[in-house]
């Protein structure tokens, strides 16, 4: 199975976030996803100006494991639930404080703290998105005690470890897992303050004494123990709190990001093809060379000169046979290979991508019926054309070398998570607004109108014997992107 997300990650970025779901009846699952890119011409993005290089820097992806799924209430329970696994790792290391133990107590507790990330964040879009207002009030009550019972439970370790076995390094770990937990906490019960807000008014103030009761009680915490909080007119102090902020977010993030070696695919391939077109210009001046000097003699100035005309006719001919095979073989490999390995080194796949323009003729009819142009399109377009990226990208997984992956957790899959930056795009854009006049009373009243940019993308994902298409929108001027939408 595959599962998408687009969003915008910031002015300049999107986001595409592609969930990789091995079959379980399978020992080994393939997912193949072709990408087209419409791109308006416009913005002068082509083969001479963009080059592989330039959509490689643009296109970075990311892979890392799935976030093993716990709900919230699951997690409150304590001694039956990951709190086993944290609480086994603080005694092992609080007994004997060797390398091992050290390993696991860390690992223990960045686990731990992204997994109870994740249950915040769907136990939010959960209560949100419930339609009947008294399942959404029992929701409600049900996150506030949760969050105290998981607060009140990690804390309650702080004994195991504060002991003189340990070292402050060690106890660091411990602190900065308690800090990153306390923000959030505070962070997505603002999330769910603002929701219930916008959504759910009647909600809103049932709750929002208990969600800022709780929200206080986390600050309060925090001030307690020095961490850092948002202050107002305090901008030192906020701008280490974002870093501070930002790294935690990597660290934690960091333990189920996967291991990759990229390199070439078909270099060897590649290097054959050389030898051939090599091997053919030679079979042709040689062949030349004995006509030649069986016609014209050894020593004479007519074979010179033929034989400097097959010098130069050979170099053409091997350069252009080099061109020709290689333009045959980069149709059957991709550009890069990435072995994709966890922890340990131990392989559990590989993803193939690759990058170029294609013309409009060789774009399949499935995909121009998705890409549904408009007539007003067609008329702009009309003898300059789209121009179309093309990307494709091939991943396979081994499904008992993921299983085994993360003993203790349950993975289901890879996320793949590309920040796609359109900088480069808008660099032979017009003024982000123009013009118009509007007509009021007797005169006219001169006021703006928004310059806006067009790019299409439409995705065929392909697992097995099923295939979809999808259909986004990115919608952007010279100012940054404006939306991102799914059509």
């Amino acid at each position: 199975m595959i599962n998408e997300t687009v969003k915008v990650h910031d002015k300049f970025s999107v986001e595409i976030k592609l969930g990789y779901e091995p079959r379980k009846d399978r020992k080994v699952s393939e997912f193949s996803i072709k990408t087209w890119l419409f791109i308006p011409s416009g913005l002068d993005i082509n083969s001479s100006t963009y080059t592989k290089e330039d959509f490689y820097n643009d296109f970075n992806s990311n892979i890392r494991l799935i976030t093993p799924t716990y709900l919230l209430r699951d997690i409150s329970l304590g001694d039956h639930s990951v709190f086993q696994y944290l609480e086994e790792a603080f005694h092992k290391l609080a007994d004997e404080s060797n390398s091992k133990n050290e390993a696991n107590y860390e690992y223990h507790i960045r686990m731990f703290h992204i997994i109870t990330r994740s249950a915040l964040r769907r136990e939010i879009q959960h209560i949100l998105q419930n339609e009947l207002p008294e399942d959404r009030q029992y929701l409600i009550d049900e996150y506030i005690s949760n969050v105290r019972k998981i607060g009140r439970h990690y804390r309650d370790l702080r004994r195991i470890v504060n002991v003189p076995t340990i070292q402050k390094e060690m106890f660091d770990y411990y602190l900065f897992g308690d800090e990153f937990m306390s923000n959030q906490f505070e962070q997505h019960s603002y999330y769910l303050h603002r929701g219930l807000q916008k959504m759910h008014h009647s909600d809103f103030e049932l709750s929002k004494d208990e969600i800022l009761r709780l929200v206080r009680e986390e600050v309060a915490y925090k001030r307690s123990k020095g961490y850092l909080v948002v202050e107002d007119k305090a901008h030192d102090k906020n701008r280490w709190l974002v870093h501070r902020r930002g790294a935690f977010n990597k660290y934690f993030e960091g333990q189920l990001l996967l291991n990759s070696r990229k390199k070439k695919e078909g270099v060897l391939a590649m290097q054959v093809l050389y030898s051939l077109a090599a091997g053919l210009a030679m079979i042709f001046g040689a062949a030349l060379t004995f006509l030649f000097q069986k016609s014209l003699g050894t020593f004479t100035m007519p074979l010179f000169v033929a034989l400097v005309i097959i010098y130069m006719l050979k170099d053409r001919i091997k350069d252009l046979s080099r061109l020709y095979l290689v333009g045959k073989i980069n149709k059957r490999f991709f550009d890069h290979k990435t072995v994709i390995r966890v922890k340990g080194n131990e392989e559990i796949g590989w993803c193939k991508e690759s990058f170029d323009f294609v013309r409009e003729d060789t774009v399949p009819l499935r995909v121009m019926k998705h890409r549904d142009r408009s007539r007003i399109v067609d008329v702009e377009s009309r003898g300059v054309g789209e121009k179309i990226i093309f990307y494709r990208k091939l991943l396979r997984l081994d499904r008992m070398a993921l299983d085994n992956s993360y003993g203790d957790y349950n993975i289901t899959g890879v996320v793949d998570i590309i920040r796609f930056n359109v900088s480069k795009f808008i660099q032979k854009m017009d003024n982000p607004e123009i013009p118009l006049y509007y007509l009021k009373d007797d005169d006219f009243e001169k006021i703006s109108g928004e310059k806006v940019y067009f790019v299409n993308m439409i995705f065929r994902f392909k697992l097995d014997n099923q295939t979809s298409y999808r259909r986004y929108r990115i919608i952007f001027n010279r100012r940054g992107i404006k939306k991102v939408e799914k059509v």
